[in-house]
C-alpha cells in the first residue's frame, strides 16, 4: 500500500478515535443534566469508571474475544494482551491490515467497548449501588459485548448469513454497540424499579426534572459531533468517497431527527419539549449507524425523522410500562437501534425483502442474547448483595452517602 494514504489512513482513525473518546463528555453531561443536583458526583464517578476501565478490559480480554481471527463462528479467543505480530527479524509487523495499524485499530475498537455500558449508566442513575454497578460493567464489557461484535465485525456467523457476500449489516453499531447497551438497560430498570415518586398510585408518571439543561444540551453537541468519528472512523480508512457520504448520511439523520421528534410532539401535547427534541436528534443518530454508508442523503433524513416519531412513542411506552429511564436511554438507543438496523432492509443499497430479513435475525438473535446475559448477571448480583439503595440514600442524594461529597458545594439546595 502506497505509504501516503497508509499514514492518512491511521491519521484519520486516529482523530475519528479521539472524537469517540470525547463523546464519553458528552453523555456525562447529558446525565447528569437530566437528572437531579445530588446525584451528580455518583453519575460522573461512573463514567469515569467505565472508559478508564472498559479501556483496559478490553486490553486483557475484549480486543481478542472480539477478533479472535480464525474461529467456529460464535467464540473464539485469540489470547490475553495485545500480542501484536512480529515480523521474522523481530520487528513488529504493524501493516497486518492493509488499511491502519495493529495500534490504531485496538485504540479505535476500545473506544466503541466503553459506550455500550455508558447506556446503562443513564437508565439506572439515582438508584443504584455503585459497587454492584461497576461489577455488572466488568462482566458486561469484558466478555457481552465483545463476543456479540465478534458475531459480525470479527468474522462470525451473522456475518456470512446467507453466503459469503450477504449476511447481516451493522455498519457502524446500531445494533451492536447501541442496542447491545439497550438491551442492557431494559434489564436494569426492570429489575430495579423506578425511583421514589415516578409513579403515583394510579401508574401515571411524574416528571422528575433535570437539575442542568444547559448542561444536557451541551452533551448532545458534543455527542453529535462524536458521531462523525463514530461512524466516519468506521469506514476504516480515509477514502474521500465512503467517508464524505457517511459523514453527510450521519449529520442529516441526526438533524432530522431532532425536528421530527420536536413536531410530533408538539403535534401530540402541544408543546415544545427541548429534551425530547434533544434525545430526537441522538435517536436519529442511533438510526442512521446501521447503514451509513449505505443510503442516499434523502434517506437519511427520512430515517432520521422515523427516529424522532419512534422516540416520542417509545418514551411514552416506558412510562406505560411503569419502568423508569431517568435520560431516555431505552428510546434512544435500543428502540432507534432496532429502527436503524432494520432500516437497512427498508432503505438505501442493500433494501430487500432478503435483507430485511436477515437485520431482523439479527436483532432477535442479539436481542435474545444481551437480555438474557444481562438479566442472568443482574439478577445473581441482587440476590447475593443487593443491587438499589436504600431509601434514606435515595431521597438524601448518592453523592452524599457514596462519596461524601457534593458536586456544588457553594449552591447546596435541598432536593428530593
Amino acid at each position: 500500500m502506497d505509504t501516503g494514504l497508509f499514514t492518512a489512513n491511521n491519521v484519520w482513525m486516529m482523530i475519528c478515535t479521539a472524537l469517540v473518546f470525547f463523546m464519553h463528555l458528552g453523555f456525562s453531561l447529558l446525565e447528569i443534566g437530566l437528572t437531579r443536583q445530588k446525584n451528580t458526583i455518583n453519575i460522573l464517578f461512573k463514567n469515569i469508571f467505565i472508559i478508564c476501565t472498559g479501556l483496559i478490559l478490553f486490553y486483557f480480554i475484549g480486543f481478542n474475544l472480539m477478533y479472535p481471527g480464525s474461529f467456529n463462528g460464535f467464540l473464539g479467543f485469540a489470547g490475553f494482551g495485545l500480542d501484536a505480530p512480529l515480523l521474522a527479524n523481530g520487528s513488529l509487523d504493524l501493516s497486518y491490515n492493509e488499511g491502519y495499524t495493529y495500534w490504531t485499530d485496538f485504540l479505535f475498537q476500545g473506544m466503541f467497548a466503553a459506550t455500550a455500558a455508558t447506556i446503562v449508566s443513564g437508565a439506572v442513575a439515582e438508584r443504584i449501588k455503585l459497587g454492584q454497578f461497576m461489577l455488572f460493567t466488568v462482566i458486561y464489557i469484558a466478555f457481552i459485548y465483545p463476543i456479540v461484535g465478534s458475531w459480525q465485525w470479527g468474522g462470525g456467523f451473522l456475518s456470512t448469513l446467507g453466503g459469503e457476500n450477504a449476511g447481516f449489516h451493522d455498519f457502524a453499531g446500531s445494533t451492536l454497540v447501541h442496542s447491545v447497551g439497550g438491551w442492557a438497560a431494559l434489564m436494569a430498570i426492570y429489575i430495579l424499579g423506578p425511583r421514589i415518586g415516578k409513579f403515583k398510585e394510579d401508574g401515571t408518571p411524574n416528571a422528575i426534572p433535570g437539575h442542568n439543561i444547559p448542561l444536557a444540551t451541551a452533551g448532545v453537541l458534543i455527542l453529535w459531533l462524536g458521531w462523525f468519528g463514530f461512524n466516519g472512523g468506521s469506514v476504516l480508512s480515509a477514502d474521500p468517497a465512503t467517508t464524505s457520504i457517511v459523514l453527510v448520511t450521519t449529520c442529516l439523520a441526526g438533524a432530522a431527527g431532532g425536528i421530527g421528534s420536536f413536531i410530533f410532539y408538539y403535534l401530540r401535547y402541544k408543546n415544545f419539549d427541548l429534551t425530547m427534541m434533544l434525545n430526537g436528534i441522538l435517536g436519529g443518530l442511533v438510526g442512521i449507524t446501521a447503514g451509513a454508508d449505505l443510503m442516499s442523503p434523502s434517506e437519511a433524513i427520512l430515517i432520521g425523522i422515523i427516529a424522532g416519531f419512534v422516540i416520542i412513542l417509545g418514551v411514552a411506552l416506558i412510562d406505560r410500562l411503569r419502568l423508569d429511564d431517568p435520560v431516555g436511554a431505552v428510546a434512544v438507543h435500543l428502540i432507534c437501534g432496532i429502527w436503524g438496523t432494520l432500516a437497512v432492509g427498508i432503505f438505501g443499497a442493500k433494501a430487500g425483502i432478503t435483507q430485511f430479513l436477515y437485520q431482523l435475525s439479527g436483532v432477535a438473535i442479539i436481542g435474545l442474547f444481551c437480555s438474557l446475559m444481562a438479566y442472568i448477571i443482574l439478577t445473581t448480583i441482587k440476590k447475593t448483595s443487593g443491587i438499589r439503595v436504600s431509601t434514606k440514600e435515595e431521597e438524601e442524594g448518592l453523592d452524599i452517602h457514596e462519596h461524601g461529597m457534593d458536586a456544588y458545594a457553594d449552591f447546596r439546595m435541598n432536593q428530593h
